[in-house]
């Protein structure tokens, strides 16, 4: 069996429906549709029954909450060569699949491949271009980007869980760290999962026309977009703290790491001298940063 899809989802009927529908028409399509329900969501089981498909689904179940348990299911439960993993608020475009292919074909050192998800916000494509995509920068900051690449493919330390796939060779022996905090998202899990194929010695290519539509949904958890939950955001330092100091593999590296973060930092996890920025802009901006140093420091 060459290609698998996985898509986890929880209570977003109306998505995995779009989600499917776009699978359908694929150019090529793929062998199997793993799609991971847990095992209290009704809606969706009940949706997937009464769903008509000229697709191969299989529907599994997980009785733990969160997406790494999730994935972890789904990865458990995929025969294909080519493991590719989509949000289900995703929609993938008809030759979606079969770029993933051709890239993986293209190289046996290939151990991942991912591309941009073109974010709407209801209707409104968000636009843009950015040359760097997927990078961990050599003092800690991790760099994103994935729904504004552009240009050719390129070599990338990170994919982007909402559009990622992976050979499953590369993969063998891996699975979705289960020690990452969190009650739905587990935010950074596609980070530290694109990590370790790295620290294999597996490419993982970024490639734009690798494309999906991605209409963020709504999370049933602590962690909303754009809305700051303290508990969340805990979560969310942690496991980018925990994902970072042992990715890093000397100790100078780990305290660059530390002393940047705490120092300098981003707007989203603010250091010292972001704080001294945003402290007039962004009410939150004090609590994150408590956070921040108590966390960076203890772990």
């Amino acid at each position: 069996m060459e290609t698998s899809v996985i898509i986890p989802t929880f209570k977003r009927t109306g998505d995995l429906r779009r989600c499917l529908i776009g699978l359908e028409r694929q150019m090529i399509r793929p062998d199997e549709v793993i799609v991971v329900v847990r095992d209290t969501d009704i809606e969706t089981k009940n949706f997937i029954k009464g769903f008509s498909s000229s697709l191969t689904i299989k529907t599994v179940f997980v009785t733990m909450p969160g997406q790494v348990a999730a994935l972890n299911k789904g990865l458990q439960s995929a025969l294909g060569e080519y493991l590719c993993i989509l949000d289900d608020d995703t929609i993938p475009h008809t030759d979606w699949l079969k770029r993933i292919i051709e890239i993986f074909k293209q190289s046996i050192e290939v151990g991942g491949v991912g591309g941009r998800d073109w974010v709407y916000h209801g209707t409104t494509r968000e636009e843009g271009e950015k040359d760097v995509v997927g990078k961990v920068l050599w003092y800690g900051k991790v760099v994103g980007n994935h729904h504004l690449g552009y240009g050719n493919p390129r070599d990338v330390e990170v994919l982007k869980g909402a559009n990622m796939s992976y050979r499953s060779e590369a993969i063998k022996g891996l699975k979705f760290d289960e020690r990452l905090l969190g009650n739905g998202a587990q935010v950074h899990n596609d980070l530290a999962f694109s990590l370790s194929v790295k620290k294999k010695g597996w490419r993982l290519i970024y490639d734009p026309s690798v494309s999906v539509n991605h209409y963020p949904a709504d999370r049933f958890d602590s962690d909303q977009r754009n809305i700051f939950n303290k508990d969340a955001y805990y979560f969310s330092v942690y496991n980018e703290t925990l994902i970072l100091k042992e990715f890093f593999d000397t100790r100078i590296r780990k305290i660059t790491f530390i002393l940047w973060s705490l120092i300098i930092g981003t707007s989203e996890k603010p250091g010292l001298l972001q704080v001294i920025r945003l402290a007039s802009k962004n009410k939150n901006v004090f609590q994150k940063y408590l956070i921040n140093i108590k966390t960076r420091l203890t772990l």
